[in-house]
């Protein structure tokens, strides 16, 4: 177990396995609160820990995430700047926290599993899949990314990575028309390399990675990592800073503002959800 206290993750270490467990569940681990904080700490507690080979990213509940939460964002402030250069300041500012923790995902030396354990919206989907060394998903998997839709870009180097994962072509289709992917369609695409029964796909996750360690040496599997990432990574790097700055030059533009009003307007009233930028309804 880790000494470490977290309030919106919950991190455990069996054995040679690492997991980070989203646990927002009641807003459906959208990423408000201490969650991305905590999720890098995590990162960098699991990077240094000298028997884990194996880091799984995963969700509590039914939802993998959401994406990002409005409310606790800031994204939609009437905050007023003096100038576009403070205004673009101000939200590079705000979105320094995710361009960590993907660079701890970039950085990680450990073999990094997204274990999808139910649907995953806007950064939810876009931020992790395509950075994940291993691709895990729940029949009750979707992918759905409706930044166009919201004024919003491909966030945090996205569109490089998922074009890596699934093709251009497709990629395109789902960046940019919001298009909704299914769990087999993932893996027919070989973005997804298994899928697992909803009900008990954690311990199903959990089996299959061990049985990956009875079988195969773990400093081998993360020296496949190792040499498979090097060549990427420092274009990976400049993708995440390019997207960065994309986005925060559309809210210089004010192109959210008024799609994210009119989504919370419709979201307004129903409680079993946050009011997620990327919610895709």
């Amino acid at each position: 177990m880790s000494k470490t206290k977290y309030q919106d993750i919950i991190l455990t270490i069996e054995g040679q396995i690492g997991i980070i467990k989203f646990n927002r569940p009641k807003s459906l681990n959208s990423f408000g609160g201490k969650l991305m904080a905590e999720t890098t700490a995590a990162m960098r507690e699991l990077n240094d820990h000298p028997d884990t080979v194996f880091t799984v990213l995963t969700g509590e509940g039914r939802f993998f995430s959401a994406g990002a939460d409005v409310r606790g964002s800031g994204l939609d402030s009437d905050e007023t700047y003096a100038n576009d250069a403070e205004k673009k300041l101000a939200y590079i500012t705000r979105f320094a926290p995710g361009l960590e923790m993907l660079r701890s995902i970039i950085d990680h030396k450990k073999v990094f599993v997204v274990a999808l354990n139910g649907p995953a919206v806007g950064g939810g989907a876009a931020w992790f899949t395509g950075s994940s060394d291993i691709l895990l998903a729940s029949t009750s998997t979707y992918l759905q990314i409706n930044f166009s839709s919201l004024g919003l870009v491909p966030e945090y180097g996205s569109a490089i990575n998922l074009a890596q994962s699934m093709g251009v072509h497709r990629a395109n289709e789902m960046l940019m028309f919001g298009r909704k992917l299914t769990a087999e369609e993932l893996q027919q695409y070989g973005m997804v390399n298994h899928i697992f029964p909803a009900e008990g796909f954690q311990e199903s996750v959990k089996g299959f990675l061990e049985e990956q360690l009875r079988t195969n040496d773990g400093k081998s599997m993360i020296e496949v990592k190792r040499l498979q990432n090097a060549p990427l990574r420092d274009g990976r790097l400049v993708a995440v800073a390019n997207a960065m700055d994309a986005l925060a030059e559309r809210f210089v533009d004010g192109a959210p503002r008024a799609r994210f009003a009119e989504k919370k307007k419709q979201l307004e009233g129903m409680s079993s959800f946050f009011l997620c930028y990327c919610w895709a309804c």
